[in-house]
């Protein structure tokens, strides 16, 4: 019971959250499907449900868009610029100086 009161507040908080791409709230509710049949009387309840939890344990982390303003994006580009340079100057440092010696 308490599994299928935990797969509905997912779906409902999927649905709220995603728009754009359902495959994992559709996965969700074919748990949920699976697991109410499994319940039901005359319902295998031992594996279905086991190995469709298997199937999906890790899925894809949604990746959030940041929201910049032109000038933190100039900002921000500036300092990996400077940052790249000083990397590329101490390694090129780092093959001169055993090299001389």
């Amino acid at each position: 019971m308490k599994k299928f009161k935990s797969l509905r507040k997912r779906i409902r908080r999927l649905e709220a959250r995603l728009q754009k791409s359902g495959q994992k709230l559709a996965k969700l509710k074919q748990k949920l499907g699976a697991a109410e049949r499994a319940a039901a009387p005359g319902g295998r309840a031992g594996k279905k449900p086991a190995a469709a939890a298997k199937e999906s344990s890790a899925p894809k982390k949604v990746k959030r868009k940041l929201n910049l303003t032109p000038e933190r994006r100039a900002q921000l580009a500036e300092t990996m610029r400077a940052r790249w340079a000083a990397k590329r100057a101490a390694a090129t440092s780092a093959q001169s100086s055993p090299s001389g010696q």
